[in-house]
């Protein structure tokens, strides 16, 4: 596999069922940024999709074909050649490249998201304390071990290779790290909140070393 879809694969190897965002447009920059990896076919960048991004834009085979198709209609993808039973070879086009790189480079607010987990636990105060503990203790295993599987893919990965997504995987891997980190820490505080008495959140933050600690 790939540096740059083995650290996409890993880094979102994790259940983002619960993250909504506006996946029309998502998923048209997403084929275009696996065509600019590499070219492929439906089949191939369907393997690919899943294998790296399926578990944050979730696309049927069905979708995928049909935004390859409205790609190639408006030139931002081109078929190269044809094969047995209808298979096209795609490859991204210096027009399909630039309105990616447009994308990549445009900088705006943040889009709205919904949460499921976050608006479950607004809604916890309705259970009973004992399913809130366990629920929480729970998150906060899920992201130790999420987080431990980041830091063994960033110890197996060779930096310094010059592949053209180190920097930018790294960053993305990074982000992961402590994403999971700042999760741990909420989880456990959440259950300490919960589990007695009105207690005092420690103010104190161990994120930055826990990125860098498997969990045991």
């Amino acid at each position: 596999m790939r540096l740059s879809t083995r650290i996409i694969a890993r880094y979102y190897s994790v259940d983002m069922s619960n993250v909504t965002y506006s996946r029309g447009m998502s998923l048209r920059y997403a084929v275009m940024g696996l065509l600019m990896d590499r070219p492929g076919s439906g089949y191939d960048l369907m393997k690919r999709f899943r294998r790296s991004l399926g578990n944050v834009w979730v696309a049927s085979q069905s979708q995928l074909y049909g935004e390859l198709n409205r790609l190639a209609d408006t030139g931002a993808i081109e078929i190269t050649s044809e094969g047995p039973r209808g298979r096209k070879e795609y490859v991204l086009t210096s027009l399909g490249e630039g309105e990616l790189l447009k994308w990549l480079a445009r900088t705006e607010g943040r889009k709205p998201q919904r949460h499921e987990m976050l608006l479950q636990v607004f809604f916890f105060g309705l259970l009973p304390q004992e399913q809130v503990v366990q629920r929480l203790a729970r998150q906060a295993e899920i992201a130790a071990e999420e987080r431990a599987a980041l830091v063994d893919l960033e110890a197996s990965i060779d930096w310094g290779d010059g592949a053209p997504f180190s920097v930018s995987g790294r960053l993305a891997l990074e982000y992961g790290m402590r994403l999971r980190a700042m999760e741990e820490d909420w989880a456990l505080w959440a259950v300490a909140q919960t589990s007695g008495p009105a207690g005092t959140a420690d103010d104190s933050s161990e994120c930055e070393r826990r990125s860098r600690t498997p969990a045991a």
